[in-house]
């Protein structure tokens, strides 16, 4: 077992978004301990040090991430289907938007309203001259408060790992876990 350093307790405890009088209150000891623990001020008995760990690990916990919010089937199209392909697949699954995906790399997106204007003419064409910018993308432990600005921004978040997408989260998915 790796003990974890002063260093280590303040990069935690600002990753899960504490502040150290939140931290205190979580493990029990005052606020200016916390700072001096973490300014290397004093060396905590065990038992505090045990204490604040535990506070850690427990406000870790807490914390939804994107592999607790994402759906792994990601109802898609690649660059190269066709238009028609696109609003059989939008319109089989209920969505108004879609991810293109290239390999398992997300490229870009494709919308209802991206496709509004567009005439029949248009049906066989690829997918890849009407689709607009990729969600952006996310690792798996991701937050919801990081997820959610996103979302503020964009209609979808991919979710992927080692560059392959595993999973998609929506504003829906965000409003059914507040639930």
């Amino acid at each position: 077992m790796e003990i974890p350093t002063t260093q280590d307790i303040r990069e935690r405890r600002k990753d899960l978004g504490l502040t150290q009088s939140e931290l205190a209150e979580r493990a029990g000891v005052s606020q200016p301990l916390i700072a001096r623990i973490e300014g290397n001020d004093v060396d905590p008995r065990l038992s505090t040090f045990r204490r604040i760990i535990n506070a850690l690990e427990e406000s870790e916990g807490d914390i939804v991430r994107a592999e607790d919010l994402m759906h792994e089937e990601v109802v898609s199209v690649a660059p190269d289907d066709t238009v028609s392909e696109a609003v059989g697949r939008m319109q089989d699954a209920g969505y108004s938007q879609l991810a293109v995906i290239n390999e398992g790399v997300p490229v870009g997106s494709i919308s209802e309203s991206d496709l509004v204007h567009v005439d029949e003419d248009a049906r066989d064409q690829p997918v890849r001259e009407f689709m607009g910018e990729s969600f952006p993308t996310v690792s798996r432990s991701a937050t919801l408060n990081e997820i959610s600005n996103l979302l503020d921004h964009y209609k979808a978040v991919m979710v992927t790992a080692d560059g392959e997408t595993v999973g998609i989260v929506t504003e829906a998915d965000v409003a059914a876990r507040l639930s």
